[in-house]
């Protein structure tokens, strides 16, 4: 009998244990929840379609999270999609995380701060201009009526230095990166596939795009950084990886930022560095398939052809 109560309780402590792993400030917040929330939130389910209350709610404001009350989507981002559950074409910068699903099938959707099951994503379905669409469970959501988050204090830096899985490992674990994202930029195909990039002349490179805190960080840090973290000296190639699509390059926006990687160069050159990095304008930026994001966090594995080394 004393073997029987300790299983029970052990299968009903097992979700916030797991939970308790990837969110433990939050462990509070998720005993309180109810047996239905619980459900979607912690054991990853899904609502009733057009049960939710935010469904088909149009009014100004912010949706947070039901459990830590992070800010995730702004309802200047919501849409009407008719699937059943609330639509939302973009999420506030940094605030909800990616990952494969249990059956690796769907992208699943989790607050970026605590953990907790948010829905899942989907691309290409042309719904929107955005091409994407974060179909979110009411359940784990909170609504702010008529509040709104400033997102412009964040800007974007776009780097190409081989395969995007290493360069993304290691730009993200800068202080005062809020996102990186792996895509392609620089090519001639519009919203091209991993496939078409490696298989035909898109003209795209392999590029990151880094959402970033210039009150934290500096351009010039994260392009310093980024010449220390790839091999800056190799051409159409990093390391094993060979081909056009893993040229070096960084993509600018402006004179400035222009002005800030030629310098910078010029210092690498000045140690005796053949430098191959273009310098090039940048162009629109189209995101890689969801498996590309987050690859070497979601698989457990460590970059095999990136490495720091100190040129500064």
């Amino acid at each position: 009998m004393i073997l029987k109560l300790i299983y029970s309780a052990l299968l009903l402590l097992f979700p916030l244990w797991v939970y308790g792993e990837i969110a433990k400030p939050w462990t509070q917040a998720l005993v309180k929840l109810s047996p239905e929330e619980k459900y979607v939130i912690i054991d990853k389910g899904t609502e009733r379609p057009f049960s939710g209350k935010y469904v088909n709610t149009d009014n100004q404001g912010v949706y947070r999270c039901k459990v830590c009350n992070a800010p995730l989507y702004q309802s200047t981002d919501k849409f009407k999609s008719d699937c059943g559950w609330p639509s939302f074409d973009d999420a506030i910068p940094g605030a909800v995380k990616q990952q494969k699903d249990a059956d690796g099938r769907r992208t699943e959707i989790l607050c970026n701060r605590c953990g907790a099951h948010l829905g899942h994503v989907f691309e290409g379905e042309g719904l929107t201009a955005k091409n994407r669409r974060y179909c979110v469970n009411s359940i784990s959501l909170n609504f702010d009526k008529g509040k709104t988050i400033a997102t412009s204090q964040y800007r974007h830096a776009y780097f190409a230095g081989g395969c995007f899985w290493g360069v993304e490992y290691y730009l993200e674990k800068l202080d005062g990166v809020k996102e990186v994202t792996s895509g392609f930029m620089g090519g001639s195909v519009e919203h091209p596939s991993y496939r078409q990039v490696i298989s035909s002349d898109t003209g795209h490179l392999e590029t990151v795009e880094v959402l970033y805190d210039p009150d934290k960080i500096s351009y010039e840090t994260l392009a310093k950084t980024f010449f220390e973290i790839h091999d800056p000296t190799q051409k159409d190639r990093q390391g094993p990886d060979i081909g056009k699509q893993y040229r070096s390059a960084i993509f600018v926006a402006n004179d400035k930022e222009k002005k800030t990687v030629e310098r910078l160069i010029l210092t690498l050159k000045s140690k005796g560095y053949k430098v191959a990095t273009k310098v090039l304008p940048e162009k629109p930026f189209y995101k890689a398939e969801a498996y590309h994001q987050d690859y070497y966090e979601q698989n457990g594995k460590q970059p095999y052809c990136h490495t720091y080394i100190k040129r500064f």
